[in-house]
């Protein structure tokens, strides 16, 4: 099958999440023979900061830890989509696309109905930014990917398509494993963004907080940090790395004893039932994980067995505490979380669940009744057609 994707950027996972799944998803296409080719903006903003803070050799790093994987960069203003869609069956665009772009791939798709379109949205501006994600016109779409059941449920509800998909973010397990080989140098580790003050006071309590009252040794890596953040880190004794390329994270996670995961407010609260990629990228590198709050509201995992849970910083220390003097309780987490990342929550079950979606749109069933839902494999779940 010949599957055309437009997305921000391929190559550069600079403050852009979406890059960590896209990567398993086009590898596990491609090992199954696939023809995958991937289109982003030759000016996409995650690639040019890239490029700004690291050079070059970010991107000959990516080239060597994806051998298979490549894009091709386009200009938004010139564009030519009908040499690009020849031949396609499938095409997804991101939600980080121009809405001018997912229009006129909406107008090819009417054109020429040779192919299958499909809009994904892996974001939480259909909460924060209503009015701007009401711009895509996705008339002409078969259909909305959501990376998670609220998401989809809110593109049903506001008419934005007539038919959308739960498709979840998942791990790419060939790359995100256990390394038993490292030796642990750290106690705690975070791997995050600062973002635009979405989660500013949660990170203070659950990550800064605990982790100077107990003096764990504590790394954090990722970008966009102010410079106050910064200097409050250096305070309080934890070592701030910068930038870390997502395909050395199973290396950061394989040399810490266990870490958190800190939900964005969108996702905790607006957006309940949505981990993000990084849970799903740790549980699957065998580290104990504790979360800070989060309503697993589609049953993904099992609380307090897959990760422990933290409902303020005292809980959160209290939980940490636990892990750093219960080496059996690490062990036991780490194990239950692996396991149910590999039964459920890899990038080959979401290529499953991709291609069962894509082949019902080939043989489309019946109207069956007002908020009725036809199951696929795995978790992703379409509604019937308004």
């Amino acid at each position: 099958m010949r599957i055309i994707l437009f997305y921000h950027s391929l190559l550069s996972c600079w403050n852009h999440g979406n890059a960590h799944f896209l990567r398993g998803i086009c590898s596990e296409l491609l090992r199954r023979g696939h023809d995958v080719n991937v289109y982003e903006p030759e000016n996409a903003w995650s690639l040019q900061n890239l490029l700004r803070e690291c050079g070059e050799s970010a991107l000959e790093e990516f080239h060597a830890h994806y051998p298979g994987l490549h894009s091709h960069a386009y200009d938004p203003e010139t564009v030519c989509l009908d040499k690009i869609l020849s031949g396609a069956d499938l095409v997804i665009a991101h939600e980080w696309n121009t809405p001018g772009l997912i229009a006129a791939l909406g107008r090819k798709r009417r054109e020429s109905r040779s192919f299958h379109l499909l809009f994904h949205d892996t974001h939480h501006r259909a909460v924060t930014a209503e009015a701007e994600m009401a711009k895509y016109d996705l008339s002409e779409y078969d259909g909305v990917l959501a990376f998670g059941e609220i998401l989809r449920t809110l593109y049903l509800e506001r008419g934005w398509t007539g038919q959308a998909w739960t498709w979840h973010e998942a791990a790419d397990t060939r790359l995100f494993r256990p390394l038993p080989e490292r030796e642990k140098e750290n106690d705690l580790v975070w791997i995050g963004n600062w973002g635009d003050d979405e989660r500013t006071a949660e990170l203070y309590e659950f990550l800064i907080e605990p982790a100077t009252s107990l003096r764990l040794s504590t790394e954090i890596y990722g970008v966009r940090y102010p410079a106050p953040v910064r200097e409050s880190l250096r305070q309080a004794g934890i070592r701030y790395r910068g930038w870390l390329p997502n395909f050395k994270a199973p290396e950061i996670y394989a040399k810490s004893r266990f870490t958190i995961h800190v939900p964005r407010q969108p996702y905790a609260r607006a957006m309940p039932g949505i981990p993000t990629i990084r849970p799903f990228e740790a549980l699957a590198c065998g580290i104990p994980l504790v979360s800070a709050p989060w309503e697993d509201a589609e049953g993904l995992f099992t609380p307090g067995i897959d990760y422990l849970v933290a409902a303020d910083g005292k809980e959160m220390r209290e939980a940490l505490a636990d892990l750093e003097g219960n080496p059996d309780l690490a062990e036991s987490v780490a194990a239950h979380g692996r396991r149910t990342i590999l039964e459920r929550h890899t990038c080959a079950h979401r290529v499953d669940e991709l291609l069962a979606i894509y082949e019902s749109l080939n043989t489309p069933s019946p109207r069956s009744g007002c908020g009725m839902e036809t199951a696929f494999a795995g978790r992703a779940r379409a509604a019937i057609p308004l």
